[in-house]
């Protein structure tokens, strides 16, 4: 979700990047990374926040997910809608979910948050609508795409987090979650080298430009004390 972007020809522009060889095969690796954290079942319900135009809650939608796609913009809600795929849309913002508590098995953000200027308020939201947990799909400070393309067109106005940072906000979260982070899209060019490099690169190294953070619910002291007694 970009939200320099306004007006119904932004969001075809937006959503035909992935039309793109560089555009399909960079979303290909954050989808297959994200899917291979989050090992969700059949039916596994998902609320994906900052949905744009729906690329991935369609794409989750697909996998066999129940999806709701989160948009607070009308041109990129609009563009989802007409693009179906069975996904169900909400227009709200990410630090004010319209939701009851653990409302959703998952909640994903895929390169929205970078967009939230109250990104931990943001994720204190998320975390409080999701019984199992959420997968973040953030934009990583230290890479190579960060060096190439920081501050330049639909980057522009982008934060670029760390690991480190992400680990930070999880601290805040009650309970703490367990927490995994992993990156995907370390050359970012996109060319045919770097398509067959690509899968050789350990996802565990902390240099791509796309930081894929997974946090797993787990139980608080006062939640493991209690069912101890019992």
């Amino acid at each position: 979700m970009y939200d320099q972007w306004q007006g119904p020809s932004a969001a075809e522009d937006y959503d035909a990047w992935y039309r793109t060889v560089r555009g399909a095969w960079i979303a290909d690796a954050e989808f297959a990374l994200m899917m291979k954290l989050l090992r969700p079942m059949p039916g596994t319900s998902v609320l994906d926040v900052g949905s744009g135009t729906g690329y991935f809650s369609r794409r989750f939608a697909a996998a066999g997910l129940e999806v709701t796609g989160l948009e607070p913009d009308p041109a990129m809600l609009a563009y989802a809608l007409a693009s179906g795929g069975g996904v169900n849309y909400v227009r709200a913002a990410a630090n004010d979910l319209p939701f009851a508590a653990r409302s959703f098995d998952y909640v994903a953000a895929v390169t929205s948050l970078c967009f939230v200027t109250q990104a931990s308020r943001a994720l204190a939201e998320m975390w409080r609508v999701c019984r199992s947990g959420l997968i973040l799909g953030l934009l990583n400070r230290r890479s190579l795409l960060h060096r190439m393309k920081r501050g330049t067109g639909s980057y522009r106005g982008a934060r670029w987090d760390t690991a480190d940072e992400v680990r930070a906000w999880s601290r805040r979260l009650d309970p703490w979650p367990r927490m995994k982070v992993r990156s995907a899209v370390f050359l970012p060019g996109g060319g045919a080298g770097a398509r067959f490099v690509e899968p050789l690169i350990p996802a565990a190294l902390p240099w791509g430009g796309f930081l894929a953070v997974v946090m797993h619910r787990s139980a608080s002291v006062r939640e493991h004390t209690v069912r101890v007694l019992k």
